[in-house]
């Protein structure tokens, strides 16, 4: 157990981002009495810290900026608390992919020059389980990467975890990519392709594999970036999916906001956003070229991970199975035994649900068990 709690912290993640993003990301934004010691104490640290990005800079063009990927990314979609960090970490255990790890969704720039020291002192101070489940934490674990992306540049989504009013602003902006406009578009292609290129060399994988919930809206950029890309969906029980999205939204924006945002407006923001990028995936999986494609139930999966784990492999003819086959098999059995969160849905709940995401219980066929 680390020495911290995640809602006692005193800084956010953002100490981790180079200081022009930081800049970038605060400039103009109001930040509530409540939070401006945790923004200054934030921003002194990543000012400090961020003496050291010109490092990394020069080591990742001697060594990766020209290198070109090897194969193009597996990407794990679907929304958030919709089974795909389970997922990612089945699929992590095949050596060949390569991912990004928790530590460097806090230190992106700390990540060729520096990461034993900081990855140590991280891994002391850090929890070793995620605060609004039972999933284990650690700084070499995979991890999303939108959080890395955010410390790297302006333009993601996660934006709205420290300024939560504006969080229909990012989702148009930077979820769905909407209202971006081209010169951002060419910055979050560019820092992308850095993060993967940063990820195979400190994971030695050769397939990047990506697990980012943000992706889910942006399927038809990444298929112009990456056209051979492999993509995983999957659906839950909205019911599910809306009790447990509630839950981690209000757990993890705690000791990360800057401003305050009340129950009703971030359970109001869940509601929309879910709606949103339900409709986008719809609309964009066509740019995704036949047989590059597969869409899965999470409780299917849950129930029969090993075997379906296969299957994906061969519906998208990924290498390496038969080599990872024993990794895999041990991890799934070890999960067998794994306590979820249990949701007992209220009356308004269900009614919330069925009022917005009736869509997607029609669609998928799913009901109140």
């Amino acid at each position: 157990m680390g020495l911290l709690e995640f809602s006692k912290l005193p800084v956010n993640t953002l100490v981790g981002a180079d200081w022009k993003t930081f800049n970038e990301i605060t400039r103009g934004r109001v930040i509530d009495p409540d939070y401006r010691g945790k923004y200054r104490l934030t921003k002194a640290v990543c000012r400090l810290l961020s003496v050291l990005k010109p490092l990394q800079d020069k080591k990742y063009e001697k060594l990766l900026a020209s290198k070109p990927l090897e194969h193009d990314p597996v990407f794990i979609l679907g929304h958030w608390r919709s089974g795909t960090t389970f997922m990612h970490n089945v699929f992590s255990c095949d050596k060949h992919f390569g991912y990004n790890t928790t530590y460097q969704t806090v230190f992106p720039h700390l990540m060729m020059w520096g990461q034993p020291f900081f990855k140590k002192n991280m891994s002391w101070l850090m929890p070793d389980k995620r605060p609004t489940d039972n999933m284990e934490l650690a700084v070499d674990l995979p991890q999303e990467e939108e959080f890395a992306l955010t410390n790297m540049m302006p333009y993601t989504y996660y934006n709205f975890w420290f300024l939560p009013k504006h969080m229909q602003e990012y989702a148009d902006k930077y979820l769905l990519f909407e209202d971006i406009t081209n010169d951002e578009l060419k910055v979050f292609e560019e820092t992308f392709t850095k993060l993967i290129k940063i990820s195979l060399w400190n994971t030695n994988g050769t397939q990047f594999l990506s697990k980012n919930p943000p992706h889910t809206g942006r399927v038809k950029e990444l298929v112009k970036m990456f056209p051979n890309a492999k993509f995983i969906y999957l659906m839950r029980n909205p019911y599910t999916v809306f009790e447990s999205t509630r839950s981690f939204f209000t757990n993890t924006i705690k000791p990360l906001q800057l401003q305050s945002i009340s129950p009703e407006e971030l359970q109001e923001n869940i509601l929309s956003v879910y709606a949103k990028l339900y409709h986008k995936y719809e609309a964009d999986k066509r740019f995704i070229p036949e047989g590059n494609l597969v869409e899965v139930r999470f409780e299917d999966y849950e129930k029969n991970a090993f075997d379906l784990t296969q299957e994906i492999y061969q519906k998208l003819s990924l290498p390496g199975f038969d080599e990872a086959r024993p990794a895999i098999e041990a991890y799934v059995n070890k999960k067998k035994g794994y306590k979820k969160n249990k949701y007992q849905y209220k009356p308004e709940t269900v009614e919330l649900v069925e009022k917005h995401w009736r869509f997607a219980l029609d669609e998928w066929n799913y009901h109140l068990e």
